[in-house]
């Protein structure tokens, strides 16, 4: 049997391609059926000249000035698999695999990357020359799962800001881009871009030439000469899901709002909401970035696995943001078994508050309707816990529209995540 695809899923949506005046940023981080994904808030910061920042393997010099974030990530590593920063870019990455080899040496993650693109990138095009600039003086690679068995990919990479999206797809140090300005456009494990290429790293096309995988003659096409002879069946399977991606967006193409993002993460049928196998749909992000720069950006994330049995709460940057304990998972310093080595000898307990509460609840569901005389009780008392959290969900995005148009107070929204996370918490208890 083939293996289950570890395919995530990124989407953006531009006008026209959105309903109103605000692009729009979607991704499914599918991951470790069992790996905890946290969301983390970083402040922006001022370093000292010459410092230095550990990342998840390596240490690389810090910048004088960090972007304030929000993450979601699996909580193992530094990086992330998405977020934002108060500048109103998102990005969120993808595993792919090339010609260029991977390498099993601990270099960059393209989580890493995903952050400090982040931290440092003011813009989609700036986050992007961050990312290319690192990938050039560090290289990626390195283990991307907490496991001891070598596992290990290169990246693609969707960054979106309030006017425009770039799709980056690399190949070791080698990179390519596309400019995205109007209308939608979603990536998956696949190289995507072909010959619509807005930027490229220097010696691209001449070490294709060398390796012979490009006589030189004819328009140069990247990803039919990047994308490796005998691709892995993840990468094959996950083409099932790349179509079905492109076909709910092209089906709401001029209509996208944050509910139907919403809905496009929860597809099943389509395969972008995982449910099943070794590896699921472990975290979701939503992002609205209005046009107008005088609104403020909007982020959901679900901080559980499945958003088809979970909720988006919203989180807006403001001066209120505190500690997200609820949804932070436990920290274990030197001691981690991510950080000693041998790296990943022994498994920790990563689970947060919401992860806890969540993961619960489903179980007990779960149980239930495996008993006979209690599984109609069960459904309906599962339904009902749904119904009323997506009536929370759907409150929170009918007071963002509100916000958005004017007729409410963007402060009041400031504290919206954390009573979102605490009304889930009780009502999964």
């Amino acid at each position: 049997m083939a293996e289950t695809p570890l395919s995530c899923d990124c989407f953006v949506s531009l006008p026209p391609g959105s309903r109103d005046d605000h692009v729009i940023f979607g991704k499914n981080s599918d991951r470790p059926r069992d790996e905890v994904q946290e969301v983390v808030f970083y402040p922006a910061a001022a370093h000292p000249p010459g410092s230095s920042v550990e990342c998840t393997y390596i240490q690389i010099p810090q910048a004088e000035h960090t972007h304030a974030v929000v993450l979601s990530r699996p909580a193992w590593l530094w990086g992330a698999e998405m977020g934002a920063n108060d500048q109103g870019v998102c990005v969120g990455n993808e595993a792919v695999w090339t010609r260029e080899p991977v390498s099993d040496g601990e270099a960059l993650l393209g989580m890493d990357l995903v952050r400090l693109g982040l931290e440092r990138g003011g813009s989609a095009w700036a986050a992007l020359e961050v990312i290319t600039g690192l990938l050039e003086d560090h290289g990626q690679g390195g283990p991307c799962r907490e496991a001891p068995e070598p596992f290990s990919y290169h990246n693609t990479f969707l960054l979106v800001d309030r006017t425009e999206a770039w799709v980056l797809e690399t190949a070791g140090r080698l990179w390519v881009a596309q400019k995205v300005t109007a209308g939608v456009k979603n990536i998956s494990n696949q190289l995507t871009i072909g010959t619509e290429i807005s930027a490229e790293h220097p010696d691209l096309r001449s070490v294709a030439r060398s390796q012979g995988w490009w006589d030189g003659e004819g328009e140069f096409n990247f990803s039919q000469v990047f994308s490796p002879e005998n691709p892995p069946a993840r990468m094959e399977l996950a083409k099932q899901r790349y179509r079905g991606g492109t076909a709910l967006m092209q089906q709401h193409n001029g209509s996208v709002t944050a509910e139907v993002m919403m809905s496009i993460l929860r597809d099943k049928p389509s395969g972008i909401c995982m449910d099943s196998g070794g590896f699921c749909t472990t975290g979701s992000m939503v992002s609205v970035l209005p046009r107008d720069p005088g609104l403020p950006c909007i982020h959901f994330f679900t901080a559980t696995p499945d958003p088809s049995r979970s909720i988006f709460k919203p989180f807006v940057f403001s001066e209120r943001v505190g500690p997200m304990q609820r949804v932070a998972s436990p920290q274990y310093g030197p001691d981690d078994p991510a950080r000693r080595r041998p790296r990943f000898q022994s498994q920790v307990d990563r689970r947060h508050d919401l992860y806890k509460a969540h993961q619960g609840a489903l179980s007990n569901m779960d149980a239930s309707q495996g008993a006979l005389s209690n599984m109609a009780a069960s459904q309906n008392e599962g339904l009902a816990v749904y119904e009323i959290l997506r009536d929370l969900e759907s409150q929170c995005l009918v007071d963002i529209l509100a916000m958005l148009s004017g007729e409410l107070p963007g402060e009041e929204l400031g504290d919206l995540f954390f009573d979102c996370v605490d009304a889930e918490i009780k009502f999964y208890q």
